[in-house]
């Protein structure tokens, strides 16, 4: 996965929490720092780590996001502790970004991305693409909603 780091540190907050929401729920080279603990809280990701958000579900992660959010019900549900998803690169199911894009018109911010995965177990791959729509108001980011395109599946084979 390749990051424009340089944008990354001249992004706004409100920017930094749009792409984190969305980089919250789709892996990004996500790898345990160090040895495994069992509270899951050293997953380190790629996109995290150059939004310079901290490791996956800390409470630096969601934390900054649930600030962002406060006024999204629906998106505060989406960042409880029980709902953030630890899954490291190599699992064997996961999901990834092929690329992703963040644009701004007036108050909105918008997410695109282009994704997929794989369950190497039932030799199964995937891809989307999806478009996120924020609004920014006082300091704050809603949702408005999500256009998803249709999951393409393929089945592939797994040499021996």
């Amino acid at each position: 996965m390749v990051i424009n780091e340089q944008f990354c540190a001249t992004i706004t907050d409100a920017e930094r929490a749009a792409l984190g929401y969305v980089a919250t729920f789709i892996g990004n080279e996500c790898n345990w720092h160090g040895e495994y603990k069992d509270d899951r809280s050293n997953l380190k990701c790629k996109i995290l780590s150059a939004l310079n958000l901290g490791y996956q579900c800390s409470e630096q992660h969601l934390g900054f996001l649930r600030k962002w959010f406060r006024n999204d019900p629906k998106a505060l549900e989406n960042l409880s502790d029980n709902a953030c998803p630890t899954t490291p690169d190599g699992a064997t199911i996961q999901d990834t970004f092929d690329e992703i894009v963040i644009t701004r018109q007036d108050d909105t911010l918008i997410v695109w991305f282009k994704a997929s995965g794989m369950n190497i177990r039932e030799q199964e791959s995937w891809s989307w693409e999806e478009i996120n729509y924020f609004r920014q108001e006082n300091n704050s980011l809603k949702l408005l909603k999500t256009d998803e395109s249709k999951v393409t599946h393929e089945h592939f084979e797994m040499g021996e």
